[in-house]
């Protein structure tokens, strides 16, 4: 395992707009979450993020948005604020997560300086009409097809604890090394009491058992990234991601969900002797 370990922040410049159905989304207005709701973050508070995220060691910033995929206002917001991003923090690597997108809208984001594109699978495409019928799990993997084709990097992987079979979850895995990426984030269900699925069913060693299976499967990615529900399902234990293949965490804030104090992982990365990255390989 790389004793290196990027760090990644995201930023959720525009939140619980999204129409589509996918039952571990709180950002769905269909779920009626109570969670902040606004269209366009200020472009202040971006750059003030961007700032505190690289003076914390992170070295991706990745822009999300809530909705299905990009439309023409979404893309031009998205490349104004990597532009202004880039001003005051050039030193980081910019990822946007916009959802679906074509060849030609992940061009226009490489011009605007995006480095790289996140999107998810999910699950397997077995499992994944369980959770949402809107869209379907083709124009995810298509998606990250193009993310190929247009020569951003891709960041793409899935959520455990959904109510998925471990044969989903070995599936999923497989699509996604069908598609090479070189980050993988995982995520653990967070439940919210307003959507209909159930609480995550993990237990730690279940969760890490899957950390491990992650990183044996998809053996060339470059990143193994423990994303969102990493504190509340490992609590403690969470150091013990590392061991089992991890290489990259998220610090701070995810989308609706609050994350850990930024300082209180730096601090349990040198107490286990582990490396912030300082570049991008």
């Amino acid at each position: 395992m790389n004793e290196e370990i990027f760090l990644c922040s995201i930023c959720n410049i525009n939140s619980g707009t999204c129409k589509e159905d996918c039952k571990f989304c709180s950002q769905s207005v269909r779920y009626k979450a109570d969670i902040e709701r606004y269209k366009q973050k200020p472009m202040e508070q971006i750059c003030q993020e961007a700032v505190n995220a690289r003076d914390n060691g992170a070295l991706g910033f990745c822009l999300v948005t809530a909705d299905k995929g990009l439309t023409d206002k979404t893309l031009n917001f998205v490349c104004n604020v990597a532009k202004e991003v880039q001003k005051i923090a050039p030193e980081l690597r910019l990822i946007a997560c916009n959802g679906t997108a074509t060849l030609k809208q992940l061009l226009t984001l490489k011009e605007a300086g995006i480095k790289a594109y996140n999107h998810n699978l999910e699950t397997s495409e077995a499992f994944y009409p369980q959770i949402c019928t809107t869209h379907p799990w083709s124009e995810r993997y298509e998606t990250c097809q193009n993310v190929n084709a247009a020569g951003l990097v891709l960041i793409s992987g899935g959520i455990f604890g959904l109510g998925e079979t471990q044969e989903d979850r070995v599936s999923m895995l497989e699509s996604l090394k069908s598609l090479n990426p070189t980050s993988v984030p995982i995520n653990f269900y967070h439940h919210n009491e307003a959507l209909e699925l159930q609480p995550n069913p993990l237990t730690v060693d279940e969760g890490l058992a899957l950390i491990k299976l992650t990183r044996e499967t998809l053996d060339k990615a470059e990143r193994i990234m423990v994303a969102g529900g990493r504190e509340l399902l490992f609590g403690s234990r969470q150091a013990e991601i590392f061991k089992n293949g991890a290489n990259s965490i998220v610090i701070g804030n995810y989308l609706t969900t609050k994350g850990r104090v930024m300082s209180q992982d730096l601090e349990m990365l040198q107490s286990l002797n582990l490396e912030v990255a300082k570049k991008v390989k």
